[in-house]
C-alpha cells in the first residue's frame, strides 16, 4: 500500500450518535467536504473508515463514521489520528508545494548545491525553509516566489533564483 499524509486528529466524542470532533491541519479545511474515505492509526496500522457526514462549526469540525452510532462506539477514536492516501490529497495551486515533498529536497543557486531542506516552519506571512548545509551550518530561507526560480517534486530539487543574497549573515 502506498504513503498516508496526516490531515486531523479526533479530540472527543461530541454527541449521542457518535460524531466526533477533529483538529484539522489542512491549510485546505474545505477539504473534508469532500473525503468519503480516510485512514485511522491503530497501533501504527492504518485502517480504512468511510465518513457518512461532516459538519463544520466556528473553530473545528464534526465526523461521523459509518458504523459508528453511538457515544461508546466513538469513545475508542479519541486522541486518534486521521490519514489520506495519495488519491485523497488536496489538488494544490500553482506554486504551492506540501512540505512532505520539500522535506530532504536539495536546494540548488548559481549550479551550486547549498544543502538540503530539513524543515519547514510556517508563519502567517510565510513559510520558512530550514536548509541544512554541508557543514552542517542551518540557513532560513523565506519561502517567497521572488527567490524561488522551480520545484522538481520528483527529482526533489528547488532551484533558487541567480544572484540575490539569500540571507545576511550575521556572525561579522
Amino acid at each position: 500500500m502506498g504513503d498516508f499524509y496526516l490531515i486531523a486528529t479526533v479530540t472527543s466524542v461530541l454527541g449521542k450518535k457518535g460524531s466526533v470532533k477533529i483538529i484539522s491541519y489542512s491549510d485546505y479545511p474545505e477539504r473534508f467536504f469532500n473525503l468519503s474515505k480516510v485512514y485511522i492509526d491503530f497501533f501504527g496500522e492504518k485502517k480504512l473508515f468511510f465518513v457518512e457526514n461532516v459538519k463544520q462549526h466556528k473553530d473545528f469540525f464534526t465526523v461521523k463514521f459509518k458504523n459508528f452510532n453511538s457515544e461508546k462506539d466513538s469513545e475508542i477514536l479519541v486522541g486518534k489520528e486521521i490519514f489520506v492516501d495519495e488519491e485523497n490529497l488536496v489538488r494544490l495551486p500553482d506554486n504551492h508545494f506540501f512540505i512532505h515533498d520539500l522535506i530532504g529536497s536539495r536546494v540548488i543557486k548559481d549550479d551550486k548545491e547549498l544543502g538540503v531542506i530539513k524543515d519547514v516552519l510556517q508563519y502567517p506571512a510565510n513559510d520558512v525553509y530550514i536548509i541544512e548545509d554541508i557543514g552542517g551550518k542551518e540557513i532560513l530561507l523565506p519561502a517567497i516566489l521572488r527567490f524561488i526560480e522551480s520545484f522538481d517534486t520528483v527529482k526533489k530539487i528547488l532551484k533558487l533564483k541567480p544572484g540575490e543574497d539569500l540571507y545576511e549573515d550575521d556572525e561579522s
